[in-house]
């Protein structure tokens, strides 16, 4: 496992921050949920977000933001707390009053519109994940054009598969986890969410032999940085090229659908098709007015001929 935290690596730049990530999804019952915990120790912030996609077609959401008194290996910030173990694995947990909107695509305007919020619900979780492959770490295998392009999306970025047990409680509602796929990443960096460009980030599960995380930020000049890995048969093996052959949005600018060409170390080629589900999108504004939108989802992949794939399908596009 990675070092934890990374305070040797601080630089004085304010947007400096150590985030962390965590993705699940149980098909069996149709829920899924994304967490991240941020930390900018140069501003005393830390912040959390975790969102939920329900059963029933809705979304449950809760964000906050605190004041950092100090930087340390301890992971929580208010209700959400991201523990990690000296054996590798890790335990998820979380208490507080979660907003739910039936439409997921409300979730973000819901300070403005509070009419939006169909009800607010006690949550609870608690996971274990147990990890199924090695750390993967990003920039080891990009190219020094890709690392030069994605310096604004960080500086180093962990990603590691896992079966994840456990139990969800929203309101009334109880979901017990046996072994569902999940996945975990963890950053370092200056991370500017309007001055990056676009970009795609797949975290996609087959099966416990069949992983795949390709990520690709696109400049305003239509040069990608592109990295990620495929976990196949119990190897992890770097992406070399990742090529967008389509991007569908709607009329809002929202994704609808992708298809790229990944080229993975060994020299195989693969065809990879996405569909997205419901979405959460995130805008973002800096201090000259520059927007921009993180949309977080969970959507439905083929890799060449293989069908059932499903994980997150998050993009980030500029206004």
């Amino acid at each position: 496992m990675e070092d934890i935290i990374h305070p040797k690596e601080l630089t004085d730049d304010p947007e400096w921050n150590e985030s962390y990530y965590l993705a699940f999804y149980d098909k069996s019952q149709q829920i899924g949920g994304v967490s991240r915990l941020g930390f900018k120790p140069n501003k005393k912030e830390s912040m959390t977000f975790f969102f939920l996609f329900l059963p029933d077609g809705s979304a449950g959401g809760y964000f906050q933001e605190k004041k950092l008194k100090e930087f340390t290996h301890s992971l929580n910030v208010s209700g959400m707390s991201h523990k990690w173990n000296p054996d590798g694995t890790w335990n998820y947990t979380f208490k507080g009053n979660m907003i739910i909107v039936k439409d997921p695509n409300d979730l973000p305007t819901v300070r403005k519109n509070p009419s939006l919020i169909s009800s607010v619900k006690k949550a609870e979780m608690e996971l274990k994940f147990t990890p199924i492959n090695e750390v993967y770490e990003y920039s080891e295998y990009m190219t020094k054009e890709s690392l030069e392009l994605g310096k604004k999306a960080g500086d180093k970025h962990w990603e590691q598969v896992a079966n994840i047990s456990g139990k969800l409680i929203v309101g009334e509602e109880e979901y017990t986890f046996n072994n569902i796929i999940g996945q975990r990443d963890h950053t370092y960096g200056v991370r500017d969410w309007t001055g990056v460009g676009n970009w795609l980030y797949y975290v996609i599960w087959f099966n416990e032999q069949l992983t795949l995380n390709p990520a690709a930020i696109v400049s305003e000049d239509g040069r990608l940085s592109t990295g990620g890995f495929i976990f196949k048969d119990g190897k992890n093996i770097p992406l070399k090229t990742i090529t967008i052959l389509e991007q569908n949005f709607d009329k809002d600018g929202m994704p609808i659908n992708s298809k790229l060409e990944l080229e993975d170390y060994n020299g195989e080629i693969y065809i990879l098709k996405a569909n997205t589900g419901p979405i959460i999108p995130v805008p973002f504004e800096d201090k000259e007015g520059n927007e921009s939108v993180l949309v977080q989802s969970f959507g439905e992949f083929e890799l060449n001929d293989i069908k059932g794939g499903f994980g997150t399908f998050e993009t980030l596009r500029k206004d």
